[in-house]
């Protein structure tokens, strides 16, 4: 038995959750989220908890059990508290600022990268070093993290780029300077 698929899934007040079939709709504080789920999956509320059982023991329902269990869990957290994430820029002349909604970032290309959030997430830049993308669904918040990041991931000479808060960056040793030719 999936030791996360059998936790039940407290829901808290002022949250509440629809299922029509295979699609759970939840509302809460924060917005509302949609999904789909795999239509093998057994959904059931009982209380003020919903309970994920897999309806036989081969491996695909297996696989799919504890998965069902975290989407829900994660858009009852989303609408309850939502999601953040912080990005570190690092290096000379990287600097981040806000223009509307848009992010502009200066890289270092001849350039500024222009990034636009789609609907739901918000981009915060608190510092010129730092930004801040928060909103309900996990699944694009770590999406757009990530393709922020990978404008200009870090290197590991000089550790410049934009990096994840607490990230470590495994550092290489540059060129030996020993003697040059003669």
């Amino acid at each position: 038995m999936s030791r996360i698929g059998r936790m039940p899934i407290a829901i808290p007040s002022g949250v509440t959750v629809k299922m029509e079939d295979n699609v759970v709709t939840v509302k809460g504080p924060k917005g509302e989220l949609t999904r789909t789920l795999h239509p093998d999956m057994i959904i059931k509320m009982e209380d003020n908890t919903i309970v994920v059982e897999r309806p036989s023991e081969n491996k695909q329902h297996r696989s799919l059990h504890g998965l069902t269990r975290t989407l829900i869990s994660n858009m009852v957290i989303g609408v309850t508290e939502g999601y953040k994430k912080t990005l570190e820029i690092a290096g000379v002349g990287y600097r981040a600022a806000k223009a509307g909604k848009n992010l502009n970032l200066t890289l270092g290309f001849s350039h500024p990268v222009v990034v636009e959030p789609p609907a739901g997430i918000t981009l915060d830049v608190p510092a010129p070093n730092k930004i801040i993308v928060s909103g309900i669904n996990k699944e694009t918040v770590g999406a757009i993290a990530a393709n922020i990041r990978s404008f200009r991931e870090p290197e590991p000479y000089k550790g410049k780029g934009i990096k994840y808060e607490g990230e470590h960056i495994r550092r290489k040793i540059g060129k030996a300077g020993g003697k040059g030719k003669k």
